[in-house]
């Protein structure tokens, strides 16, 4: 193309020849295996009522937030929101962010800081990744869910004058393999030792606890944890998230998180949906679709060992379930087989993931049908059988 830098063509055609040039896909109406909307809440028109009901109720008829939240954006939703998810999550505080990705850019450039470590897993969500890449912290990898390695990695990055803080960063369900960490070890080495322990639980909440609230308070850890980060644009069916932690913490946020001063609110409609989403997940429809869910991910299972393709599959018992196919050229063969039988199931390339570990990724929901979950794991086995 005219005038597009020779260096950038280079790098287009490299990703074209080894099969992982990303595009935009058109929508479907194919059988949902890929989208994150695990309990179906973006689609529910309950929730969607609920919020059109608290509009109504507030008063709010603007349809965008105006400017920054420290400038014109920070509207009384706003505040009532904080409050509501600082009590839902039994947190101190709890601050918003545009999207999961501005909260963990925001969070990690501003926090650790110059003569810090970062400690993050192998495995850590590339938003995070980007975050300490902005910051003046020096970081280091540590073997996927692994604490021996984790202490190693500390022992060889601090020294005996080392006087910093010292930041573990890891998820609680895990974006593409769907497996956890041990948190309760994790908790209590950080405790023992004094690091601040941060997790990720973008694929845990709305899912996971009593009422949705995640794996830190089903593990009854969340005093013991120095930040959560979690995300609505998931199981909550929304957009948007919030970073849970101390007064002290949402007060420095605000004041150096530069993902969050410069940048506009969002609009009183999501703040709504976010609003509404909370209380819905407590709720008996909540409720329901929790419990849905959950025996959707048994029966996956079940199906899997039954087929016998559990070799095949990273053991997990999340909404996220992949089924390793080495080469992005055949797993992306069998996602386009998948589709033409009617299945939406995604192909996860390398780069995303290391080479070698490309996959399906099957995200399950609670409005997928038994007859669905057992038909699709009947073609793949007769794909890769």
């Amino acid at each position: 193309m005219r005038n597009f830098p020779s260096i950038l063509s280079k790098k287009l055609k490299k990703r074209k020849q080894e099969g992982a040039l990303r595009s935009l896909p058109v929508s479907s109406n194919l059988v949902d295996f890929s989208s994150n909307d695990y309990l179906g809440f973006a689609t529910n028109e309950t929730l969607y009522a609920n919020t059109f009901q608290l509009l109504l109720n507030k008063g709010v008829s603007h349809n965008g937030a105006t400017g920054s939240r420290l400038i014109s954006g920070n509207h009384n939703l706003y505040l009532d929101l904080e409050t509501d998810l600082a009590l839902f999550f039994k947190s101190d505080s709890a601050l918003v962010f545009n999207s999961g990705y501005d909260a963990n850019l925001g969070f990690f450039s501003a926090i650790p800081q110059r003569g810090d470590i970062i400690l993050f897993d192998a495995l850590i969500h590339a938003s995070i990744r980007d975050g300490i890449l902005l910051s003046n912290a020096k970081s280091y990898k540590f073997n996927h869910n692994s604490i021996v390695d984790l202490e190693e990695k500390i022992n060889q990055a601090t020294q005996k004058d080392f006087n910093g803080e010292i930041y573990i960063v890891t998820e609680s369900i895990f974006s593409m393999d769907g497996d956890s960490p041990d948190i309760d070890t994790l908790i209590k080495f950080s405790k023992k030792n004094g690091f601040h322990l941060i997790i990720d639980e973008a694929h845990a909440v709305g899912i996971f606890g009593a009422q949705g609230e995640g794996l830190v308070q089903q593990n009854k850890a969340y005093k013991d944890v120095f930040a959560r980060i979690v995300t609505f644009g998931k199981a909550f069916g929304s957009h948007g998230a919030a970073v849970l932690g101390s007064e002290h913490l949402k007060e420095y946020l605000v004041n150096f998180s530069r993902s969050f001063i410069y940048t506009t609110a969002l609009p009183p409609h999501t703040v709504a949906t976010i609003t509404a989403a909370v209380k819905f997940v407590t709720n008996e429809d909540g409720e329901k679709a929790r419990k849905d869910l959950i025996e959707k991910i048994e029966l996956f299972n079940k199906k899997v060992k039954d087929l016998k393709l559990q070799d095949l599959f990273i053991p997990s018992n999340s909404a996220i379930q992949s089924c390793l196919i080495p080469g992005n050229g055949k797993v992306k063969k069998v996602a386009e087989k998948l589709q033409e039988k009617g299945f939406n199931v995604k192909a996860i390339l390398a780069p995303t993931v290391q080479e070698g570990q490309e996959r399906l990724r099957f995200c399950i929901h609670s409005h997928n049908s038994k007859e669905e979950i057992g038909l699709v794991l009947q073609i793949l086995a007769s794909f890769i059988k």
